[in-house]
């Protein structure tokens, strides 16, 4: 058999077997097309922007695979919550089969389920975790995101890892207390508050004295941690031990700084794992970084959209929690733990991914 005449008779089965279990004649099950419609917080954002690139790729490889046509539009909020709920609005109007969110304001979900569930069209939120409250009110929306409380502890780990093989390193005074400043995400934004409070508990709690010398916030922007750093730098010089950053636009920001003022410094550590801030791990430019797994991401959410708009249930694919959210893994990323995955073949997050066998899950 041909590939595209396989490609359609698995899109043909596929849709036979979902609309059998589903007893609904007008499902998504029997169209040949299913219309996602994504409205991300700030497109130009480094992390959602890779998000996406992943979720996009993931929709092509399932395309790829059964022949099942995902037409996908992606509007960009640049951060005006009302300019999403808008979007939003214009997803429903035109009939889109789910709807993934990345939320401007998390506080703000309510609403936008609400005005879902009204017009019956599923949301899976991801990245910016709306309150829990929120999350309850309807059995047709899901969270994908990793834990922050883990990439806290995880970048706490980096430090605690290097002070272990050289504590030298980070103490750099010697006076047994590591001196660090501390640049923030948004005010409001839920990883941002965690992080910046899990990653400094966390160094306590493993015996290490520490003083905070400074600290804004960056707004996860490379731009605004720059020139933050510079600040603390001029005002504080080699006084600072260690540079703690929400994210890895702001610790490539930091380095930035560093770098612009002609000091030898790289205790900076952040959280992302993104092309670039990999890359300055490697080049020394970074202590580290916290790895989320991107094509991870991606396949969730687009996993948890398929199975809503084909009236399936994500839980069927995948490890969905009780509050309703699926949380993705993430690793450390250090010069040597990079070194060491560089090694392999291949890391478990680039092999390829059999959507045939996902989608024969929901049969």
């Amino acid at each position: 058999m041909k590939k595209a005449s396989v490609r359609r008779f698995l899109a043909a089965a596929l849709a036979l077997t979902l609309s059998a279990s589903l007893c609904a004649c007008d499902s998504a099950t029997e169209r040949d097309t299913v219309k996602i419609g994504v409205s991300v917080y700030k497109g130009d954002d480094t992390f959602i922007s890779a998000m996406m690139e992943s979720f996009s790729a993931a929709a092509a490889a399932f395309e790829e695979q059964t022949g099942v046509r995902v037409n996908i539009s992606i509007a960009d909020a640049n951060e005006s919550q009302a300019t999403q709920n808008e979007q939003i609005e214009r997803f429903l109007s035109l009939d889109y089969d789910v709807l993934c969110v990345n939320l401007v304001d998390r506080t703000d979900a309510g609403a936008i389920i609400d005005r879902a569930r009204d017009a019956d069209v599923p949301v899976v939120f991801f990245n910016r975790e709306p309150v829990q409250e929120d999350m309850l009110k309807w059995d047709r929306i899901l969270y994908v995101g990793s834990d922050a409380r883990e990439s806290a502890t995880l970048e706490a780990g980096i430090v605690i890892g290097r002070c272990e093989a050289d504590p030298k390193s980070i103490d750099t005074n010697g006076d047994g207390i590591i001196q660090y400043v501390m640049l923030e995400g948004e005010r409001r934004h839920q990883d941002a508050i965690i992080r910046t409070e899990v990653s400094v508990e966390t160094l306590k709690l493993a015996g290490f004295e520490v003083e905070k010398l400074d600290g804004g916030i960056a707004n996860w922007s490379r731009d605004q941690a720059a020139a933050l750093t510079e600040t603390y730098l001029r005002a504080y010089g080699d006084r600072i031990e260690l540079i703690i950053c929400n994210n890895d636009d702001m610790a490539l920001g930091a380095a930035d700084a560093v770098e612009r003022l002609g000091m030898d410094f790289s205790n900076i550590v952040g959280i992302d794992g993104t092309e670039r801030g990999l890359a300055a791990v490697r080049e020394g430019r970074l202590l580290g970084t916290v790895v989320m797994d991107l094509p991870a991401h991606g396949r969730a959410i687009f996993e948890a959209a398929y199975a809503f708009a084909t009236g399936a249930d994500p839980a069927d694919t995948l490890d969905v929690l009780p509050d309703r959210s699926v949380r993705i893994p993430m690793y450390i990323g250090t010069c040597e733990s990079l070194e060491i995955r560089d090694k392999r073949e291949r890391k478990p997050s680039d092999e390829p991914y059999d959507f045939i066998a996902f989608a024969d899950d929901f049969a």
